[in-house]
């Protein structure tokens, strides 16, 4: 078996094949063999738990500035600077983490009018998603959507108002995957990490709650009678209420 430690190999393959006098044999590019990297497994734990550790934050209770530090993080995780340095750079592509020069890394947060502007970008998403339902998902799919908000009956909303924000985030998700789109879906995944954090900060806003569940009630409806335009005008509809709600209520993103 070969040593993937050793350095990179070049392979060249030539085909002497030919179909007639005088053409020439066809050469393949050159190939670079790199060794295979063992830390890839630890870049992406290190991501996805810090990823895990930015959606959770509460980041826009206050205004102060939410500093990462990487050597506490690499403790914690238990794993060496490097794969955490690596996912703090992933992170800052994906818009989650700023690097500001001799200060340090920290957690992104979002003004009013990109809030507004992403929240518009899953309007057309989801609203595409419910069309795509109506089409193709089936009756025990749109079901169970029902099934998500059976605890809430009775009262029980404000109650529960944290529990009830994880069902809310979940319901938006199993839309979008329902779909079975898989294009849409990672266009989604992203651009929906982001909103949870508003969500969750929305979500028991002044009547927020009791809109929400209202307009699932109405949306799983729409898709059990598979009312494509219905079903895509209400959820359309229930995302750009949340934008509405940002645009008259979120002063904290200024």
């Amino acid at each position: 078996m070969p040593d993937m430690t050793t350095d990179k190999r070049i392979v060249r393959r030539v085909s002497a094949r030919s179909s007639g006098p005088g053409r020439a044999a066809a050469v393949t590019p050159l190939l670079a063999i790199e060794p295979i990297d063992t830390s890839f497994s630890f870049k992406n734990k290190a991501y996805a738990a810090l990823k895990n550790v930015i959606v959770s934050m509460d980041i826009y209770r206050s205004r102060s500035d939410i500093r990462l530090d990487e050597r506490k993080l690499a403790q914690d995780f238990g794993v060496s600077r490097t794969p955490v340095r690596e996912a703090m750079a992933q992170l800052e592509r994906e818009g989650f983490v700023r690097a500001v020069p001799r200060r340090g890394i920290f957690v992104v947060r979002k003004t009013k009018r990109e809030v507004i502007e992403m929240i518009t970008a899953w309007a057309a998403l989801e609203s595409m998603a419910a069309r795509l339902i109506t089409q193709n998902a089936s009756n025990e799919q749109i079901a169970s959507l029902g099934r998500m908000f059976a605890t809430f009956v009775g009262g029980q909303l404000h109650a529960h108002l944290d529990e009830y924000s994880e069902v809310n985030i979940e319901f938006h998700q199993t839309i979008i995957r329902m779909s079975g789109n898989s294009v849409l879906i990672k266009l989604a995944e992203n651009l929906f990490t982001h909103m949870r954090m508003i969500r969750m900060k929305t979500i028991g806003e002044h009547d927020r709650a009791d809109r929400s569940i209202r307009d699932h009630m109405n949306i799983i409806e729409a898709l059990e009678a598979r009312d494509i335009a219905r079903a895509e005008e209400l959820v359309r509809n229930h995302a750009l209420g949340l934008a509405e709600h940002v645009e008259k209520y979120a002063d904290y993103l200024d």
